[in-house]
């Protein structure tokens, strides 16, 4: 403990408190304040409480001594419980059978530490298997999706090149008929030509013959005819 002089309220406190008495009265007064808490607070738990947690014992002391203290200007630095004792031994036999059960929870957390690192493995060793066949069935199922995806993508190409093919043999039939039709046509207009050429060829024909043929003996006939008539 000491005499906070940096906190004015404490300091007054303190001043009011312990004013012309010496140190070691001030230590004795703040000592026999811990040791009424002390007991105080023993009061309340079993000596094997104690024993066990001592902790928890420290902790409370500090706790109800500090805020009585603090009236008197002195804070509690720290309280650490540093040995229990007692006359018949208790404490000590109570201590062999906190070792002995400590061993006991020892060996017992040792088994149980081997049972679970047991259990542990092979869970591991099932989540190994496990995935191992999760593993082999996702690539079972990748190399499905793959063959599915392929065949399909074949199927689509197969029949893409089909009706490239038809449709290039259904041009070039459609060219050739349009070759055939045009070659028909200039067929047609050369026989109609030939045609024309030869209507032209008769009429000249006819037109020589008439002049060369069928007018003189049109005028002999018409000379023979005035002939009869006079006689």
């Amino acid at each position: 403990v000491k005499i906070q002089g940096q906190n004015k309220e404490m300091l007054a406190a303190a001043c009011q408190m312990f004013l012309g008495k010496t140190e070691a009265e001030i230590a004795h007064i703040a000592l026999e304040t811990l040791e009424g808490h002390q007991r105080a607070i023993m009061a309340h738990m079993t000596v094997e409480e104690i024993y066990k947690d001592r902790q928890k014992f420290s902790e409370q002391v500090f706790k109800v001594a500090s805020s009585d203290l603090v009236n008197m200007g002195i804070s509690v630095v720290s309280y650490t419980l540093k040995d229990i004792h007692d006359d018949q031994d208790y404490l000590h036999s109570l201590g062999k059978a906190r070792t002995a059960q400590v061993q006991k929870d020892a060996r017992i957390g040792e088994a149980e530490a081997k049972r679970d690192a047991g259990i542990r493995e092979a869970k591991a060793k099932q989540e190994k298997v496990s995935a191992q066949y999760l593993s082999e069935i996702e690539m079972a199922k990748a190399q499905r999706d793959y063959e599915l995806k392929k065949a399909a993508y074949d199927i689509e190409v197969n029949t893409r090149r089909a009706q490239a093919d038809l449709a290039y043999q259904l041009q070039v039939a459609k060219t050739k008929q349009q070759i055939e039709e045009q070659r028909v046509q200039v067929q047609v207009v050369e026989r109609a030509q030939q045609v024309a050429v030869q209507e032209q060829e008769i009429a000249r024909r006819e037109k020589e013959l008439e002049a060369r043929v069928r007018k003189p003996a049109e005028a002999e006939r018409y000379k023979l005819e005035r002939l009869a008539e006079a006689e």
